[in-house]
């Protein structure tokens, strides 16, 4: 752990022109008292529950809304034992890729005449409770004329329950599992700004405590729904209520360590989200019922109502709020876990120099509108790189699940190629910076996209390597986007604009559920959608500022100054004095 030398500083005489000094700001204060300290570590093992939580929230209908294997019932075959694997499938049901076609079957030949005898009949297999033994013959189908299941009577390939078989969802229907998942996206959509204003407003803690409480009170009412809209509206309103959860994680984990912990703490927290996607994954493979799989992921987050009462708040949000007293006993008692020493006129400066930079600016305590005018091109970039980072990240997942084998390990296979990629970063922003890391994250993954295009079809180890390699940078991609967006705010606003742009990106997550159908109208669409929107948000991240140890902006007028030369020179020697 680091330490600072002794401020030389007199504790009688402290001039606001003086808090420019050594211990006036709070990242000062954090490499005295321990910038990773076990107060730090207790903070982050607090967060890294609700962050594996929205994970959970946030995918759930991967499995519960999923289609399930199915084909036809062939009544001319098919008895009450049949099972999905059966010889007769291969001349009465027609092949759709590599599996049999779930709606679709060969037309019976069968005259008017013999069709109460063909009804009955099986192949080469002794009906037993009928007593049958006629035999369902290639010659009863005539394989040049297709036709539509009549009937919702399907055959099933697993024990697996969903919504799809509960509520007679198949075939034509199949676009409301889609649904699902766009409408979990809509609710995340309205419920991040919603979420980031209460943080703002109200605090981290209570944003934090209120949305998972909330969350696993509206995912257990979900479990017992008796229709699809019930299934529907409460996806909808769980999805609006845990929407924060990662942001505000995000947040925390980022403004209570100091400037060279930041990236080590926050790939660490975030890397919780994939164990809570694996977690899912494992939970919903051995438990394959929809509402007992609810219930399993749901009941354990109603621990998060007792955030209330042991998750510290923000001390950057206490100051902007002028609630200093509480902001000074947050510090003090984290020098006193960490066993440092905090002298009490180093508080005072931090208080003076808090006090004087909210006196100075003239933007008031929560100056949204003046954050649009004044950085509406960063905002909007910011957001196009949001929408972009989502869309490829989902979209890669969701098309994963639909590749050839278990789709349970398939999702526990794109959760732990995250865990890299949460790591990524740590070796590549403070080398590179974030501006350069961004975009080669992004234009790597594009290009891995637009590979698999050319990839022979029959080369299936070289698509799945590209694919993963894909996944990897975008997560990179993302994790240094959620730094970036953190560090380019002020504190006032951080958590809104980031819960802002963070809303926009739901409009790639609305989409990238709905790229499956793309491919059924051409192959290579998704990959080409996906390459060429990562490629060209690439391009525009190095519009950014660069921020790579720049102190956090405390109000507008700091961050319109990222990216000043004379103030990014300034700015970098206060961080490397607070360093020595």
């Amino acid at each position: 752990m680091e330490t600072v030398a002794d401020s030389k500083v007199s504790v009688d005489v402290v001039e606001p022109r003086q808090c420019d000094d050594e211990d006036s700001t709070l990242d000062s204060i954090l490499v005295r008292i321990g910038q990773f300290g076990k107060f730090q570590v207790i903070i982050f093992l607090l967060i890294c529950l609700p962050m594996m939580f929205n994970a959970i929230f946030s995918v759930t209908y991967v499995f519960t809304a999923s289609s399930v294997v199915h084909r036809c019932n062939i009544s001319e075959c098919d008895t009450a034992n049949s099972q999905y694997d059966e010889p007769w499938t291969d001349f009465t049901i027609p092949m759709k890729g590599s599996s049999l076609d779930q709606c679709k079957r060969y037309a019976s030949i069968a005259d008017a005449n013999t069709t109460t005898t063909t009804s009955t009949r099986v192949f080469d297999v002794v009906a037993t409770e009928q007593e049958d033994t006629a035999v369902c013959t290639v010659n009863d189908f005539n394989r040049d004329q297709i036709e539509t299941c009549p009937t919702d009577n399907f055959i099933f390939r697993d024990k697996e329950v969903t919504i799809s078989n509960e509520f007679n969802i198949f075939c034509s229907d199949e676009w409301k599992l889609s649904l699902v998942g766009t409408l979990n996206n809509i609710g995340q959509f309205v419920g991040i700004p919603i979420g980031g204003f209460i943080s703002d407003r109200y605090g981290r803690r209570t944003a934090l405590a209120f949305g998972g409480f909330a969350a696993a009170v509206l995912g257990i009412i979900r479990s017992f729904a008796t229709s699809y809209t019930y299934f529907v509206i409460f996806e909808f309103l769980d999805s609006l209520a845990s929407s924060p959860l990662y942001s505000v994680c995000f947040i925390v984990g980022i403004e209570l360590v100091g400037p060279k912990r930041r990236v080590l703490a926050c790939s660490l927290v975030t890397i919780f989200y994939a164990v809570g996607e694996m977690l899912l994954a494992i939970f919903a493979k051995y438990f394959q019922n929809w509402r007992i799989l609810l219930r399993i992921m749901y009941i354990p987050a109603l621990v998060l109502f007792v955030y209330f009462w042991i998750l510290p708040e923000s001390v950057r949000w206490l100051l902007s709020q002028k609630r200093e007293e509480e902001a000074k006993n947050i510090l003090r008692r984290a020098a006193r876990v960490n066993k440092r020493d905090l002298p009490e006129h180093s508080l005072d400066k931090l208080i003076l120099a808090n006090r004087e930079k909210l006196t100075n600016t003239t933007e008031g305590k929560f100056p949204i509108k003046l954050a649009f005018t004044s950085l509406f091109w960063r905002i909007a970039n910011c957001s196009f790189c949001w929408i972009v980072n989502v869309l490829v990240y989902y979209g890669l997942s969701l098309n994963a699940v639909l590749l050839d084998g278990d789709k349970y390990n398939n999702f526990v296979y794109i959760a732990m190629v995250e865990i890299p990629g949460f790591l990524l970063p740590l070796v590549i922003m403070d080398r590179f910076g974030r501006r350069r890391s961004l975009f080669g994250c992004m234009f790597i993954s594009g290009l891995c996209c637009l590979a698999t295009i050319f990839m022979p079809k029959d080369a299936a180890i070289g698509q799945l390597i590209l694919f993963l390699i894909g996944k990897l940078a975008i997560t990179a991609s993302f994790q240094v986007l959620y730094f970036f967006t953190s560090e380019i705010f002020p504190t006032n606003l951080r958590n809104s604009l980031l819960s802002f742009c963070s809303m926009m990106g739901r409009l790639g997550s609305m989409v990238a559920p709905q790229t499956p159908l793309l491919a059924k109208y051409y192959e290579n669409a998704p990959a080409i959608l996906f390459a060429t929107t990562a490629i060209a948000s690439a391009c525009l991240s190095l519009l950014f500022p660069e921020t790579t140890n720049l102190i956090l902006p405390a109000t507008m007028e700091d961050a319109d100054k990222i990216g000043n030369s004379k103030e990014k020179e300034a700015r970098s020697n206060d961080v490397q004095n607070t360093h020595l």
